[in-house]
């Protein structure tokens, strides 16, 4: 996994789908990912790379869930904040357990159901801010039944900060995110008629969201929203791959 022994940096992205191989072929080929055996797992389990750096896995998913992205953030001591999870109304799907010589993690949702992972590592040492490079996750949203409650949530565990706010009239208020400054992502409150739980959706960063959604759809994948400008210019789709995870697109202007 990605080393950082800071407090609410998103550093690794699991699959958990009904085909890994299948799943491993349309991700190749749509962000052009590379994929490696970790052996280490004792399990179905294999590394995506980017760029040769690996930024996540994929693995069957458990019996009965659907296909689903979880993205693992970082914490000083997963203990303590499992406890502090619980006691703020969220819910412990897997207690803290250790990844030898990797870290120690735990699953969890929010109070309002969103699925997410936090992550000690082992290595604790620091790397700085940089912008998403290609084919690595580039931001991280969070479609909340009220993300006023969901951001005090979030930041009492991971400590983000308030970066900005956009006002989407009748979608209401678009809330930006971020931790030293450097913006992670958005929340926002679903409309009533929007029937799915509360959710993280994951952005990868691709240089042309308007190509890469031909990509998804000629590989059996879905564009369920978009391609469309976002404010400041850059271009996002949101899409599901075959086996129905949800994923997004960003390229970035200029």
């Amino acid at each position: 996994m990605a080393e950082t022994g800071s407090r609410g940096r998103f550093v690794w992205y699991d699959l958990m789908t009904s085909d890994p191989r299948k799943a491993q072929d349309f991700y190749k080929t749509v962000v052009g990912w590379g994929t490696q055996v970790w052996d280490q797992a004792g399990m179905n389990y294999a590394m995506w790379t980017a760029n040769g750096t690996p930024i996540g896995g994929v693995m069957d998913g458990p019996p009965n869930i659907p296909t689903h992205w979880i993205a693992y953030i970082t914490v000083p001591d997963t203990n303590a904040s499992a406890e502090q999870i619980a006691s703020l109304g969220g819910r412990i799907i897997k207690p803290p357990a250790d990844i030898p010589d990797v870290g120690r993690f735990a699953i969890a949702a929010d109070p309002q159901g969103a699925v997410f992972a936090v992550f000690t590592p082992a290595d604790r040492s620091e790397r700085p801010d940089t912008k998403p490079a290609i084919g690595e996750f580039s931001w991280h949203e969070l479609m909340a039944d009220d993300y006023k409650k969901a951001w005090a949530f979030y930041q009492a565990v991971f400590g983000w900060e308030r970066i900005e706010e956009h006002d989407m009239g009748p979608m209401g208020i678009y809330f930006i995110y971020g931790r030293n400054g450097v913006q992670l992502g958005g929340m926002f409150s679903k409309s009533p008629e929007m029937q799915m739980p509360a959710n993280w959706l994951h952005y990868v960063r691709v240089d042309s969201a308007d190509r890469v959604a031909d990509v998804v759809k000629a590989n059996g994948g879905t564009v369920m929203n978009g391609p469309m400008d976002v404010p400041g210019g850059d271009r996002i789709a949101q899409c599901m791959d075959p086996q129905g995870g949800a994923f997004a697109i960003h390229s970035m202007k200029g």
